[in-house]
Order: structure tokens, then sequence, then C-alpha cells
């Protein structure tokens, strides 16, 4: 295994308390327990986030896209 074998992404800028760059779409992780926890604990405004092994491209975890509750609009 490289230092690098899973990559949490999203078509949107990810954001969450425990993510390390906020603003980046995309942060590579060595571990997969990492990796979920961390997509888990993170949200983007209107994307799914993934979590991809990247030698196999099999997507391991999926989190939908938080949907605001009407009159979240700020």
């Amino acid at each position: 295994m490289t230092t690098a074998d899973y990559r949490i992404e999203s078509s949107q800028p990810i954001a969450g308390r425990f993510w390390p760059q906020d603003g980046s779409r995309h942060f590579a992780v060595s571990d997969r327990a990492l990796a979920v926890s961390l997509a888990a604990k993170s949200f983007t405004h209107d994307s799914e986030i993934r979590v991809v092994h990247v030698p196999t491209g099999e997507v391991v975890f999926r989190k939908p896209a938080q949907r605001g509750e009407p009159g979240d609009e700020a």
C-alpha cells in the first residue's frame, strides 16, 4: 500500500471541524477508517462526499448531499 490509498472527494468545497484543509475538494488519506470518519463528519453545501480506494477506484463510502431546511438561506 502507498501512503495515500484513499481519497475523500466532492465536487463542492468540503468543510468540517476535523477537515484539515478548509475549502478543498479532495484530501488523500492512508487509512480507510480515518478517511471514512473524516468524510462522515464533514459537509458540503450541495454535493455528495465520497471516499475512493485509489488503487481500484472503488467508492467505499458515500455521504449524500446535505439538504438545508426551509428558511436556512443565510
